[in-house]
């Protein structure tokens, strides 16, 4: 018997379905959202309906050739979780409608929880959340007591990089001490030691990125959200959706800039050495983790296409490690072949309390 599995994955300005056919993909679509469409909702939580009716109308075009039989959603920002799979239930739907961090990630669950229950799927799934945390406890401490360092990064398609990587090398992945720095709208690294994701560097504390602000200077960035006028809710979206290159140049397209950057805007050169320089500095700052011993670094992400940008931070970093390059996201994938493993019985989901 074949497995039917939709896949959903919300971004800040995308949404993007597939139907995978056990390991094969059989249709992706991807929708791309502008400004305008997203300017009638105040909160990213607000955009819930309207992508909803999006994966309504692209099951109802598949759904009678391909019967599913699950689904599985990109998770969202939970509290810390194992690696691996969980049932999307009532608590985590909950958990991802009342908290107070944005993401686009946190509306992939509750529109499959949507379609499980329209088309009685007893299979909903996520895999690999956000939350994904597995730091080992050096790397929980800052400065502060009372705030941990909390492990919210691109887990999904870091951990399955970290997988592909070590293969490239001939090794396992609990064999191997990778760095993967993830370059897509909003930029995240972390270190895979011997099986796990002991630490990371999170989109608000590492490099500033196309949407991102990156990390800031504490008392500026203090002086920044209680000193002036406005309310600090939306202050936070400009911090994560609203700055990086979108506030220095506009846009938040790479491939704009670097047409930009071709028609000699310095500007825009600047800038995006500046973005580079970062990401180099996050790799080498993980690279101290495992005390210089990395087997390799590897870039992915919607930005590691650009030869470009990835051969600025090798320029950097080549000497820490071998740089291995997997452009574009793996996410749909590593999705899909979640949820089969579990289907299959070869791996069981876990419920989120």
């Amino acid at each position: 018997m074949v497995n039917n599995i939709f896949v959903i994955n919300t971004g800040s300005t995308s949404t993007k379905f597939a139907l995978y056919a056990d390991e094969k993909v059989v249709l992706v679509k991807k929708t791309e959202h502008s400004p305008s469409d997203l300017a009638p909702y105040a909160y990213m939580g607000d955009q819930l309906e309207f992508r909803t009716a999006l994966a309504e109308e692209f099951v109802q075009q598949i759904e009678e050739q391909y019967p599913l039989n699950a689904v599985v959603a990109r998770g969202g920002m939970l509290s810390p979780v194992k690696a691996g799979c969980y049932r999307i239930n009532e608590a985590l739907c909950k958990f991802l409608q009342e908290t107070k961090q944005e993401h686009a990630s946190n509306l992939s669950p509750p529109i499959a929880a949507a379609i499980a229950k329209k088309y009685h799927l007893s299979h909903a799934y996520i895999y690999d959340p956000i939350s994904v945390d597995e730091l080992t406890p050096i790397a929980q401490i800052s400065g502060i007591p009372d705030l941990r360092r909390n492990s919210f990064t691109h887990a999904l398609n870091m951990r399955s990089i970290a997988h592909k990587a070590a293969a490239q090398l001939g090794k396992k992945y609990n064999e191997a001490v990778i760095i993967v720095a993830h370059l897509g709208g909003g930029f995240s690294l972390s270190i895979h030691s011997m099986g796990k994701m002991i630490d990371i560097i999170s989109d608000d504390e590492g490099p500033f990125s196309p949407e991102r602000a990156g990390r800031q200077q504490a008392t500026a960035l203090t002086k920044y959200l209680f000193g002036f006028e406005g309310c600090i809710e939306e202050k936070l979206r400009i911090l994560r959706g609203g700055s990086g290159l979108r506030a220095h140049l506009g846009c938040s397209d790479a491939r704009e800039v670097e047409e930009r950057i071709k028609a000699n805007d310095k500007q825009a050169e600047l800038v995006y050495q500046a973005m580079a320089y970062q990401t180099a500095k996050g790799i080498g700052e993980l690279a101290t983790v495992a005390y210089g011993k990395v087997d390799a670094i590897a870039l992915t992400g919607g930005i590691a296409v650009s030869s470009y940008f990835t051969n600025m931070i090798k320029e950097r970093v080549a000497f820490i490690a071998p740089v291995l390059l997997f452009p574009g996201e793996n996410e749909m994938e590593s999705l899909a072949l979640g949820a089969l493993r579990v289907l299959r019985g070869a791996e069981i989901a876990q419920e989120f309390v």
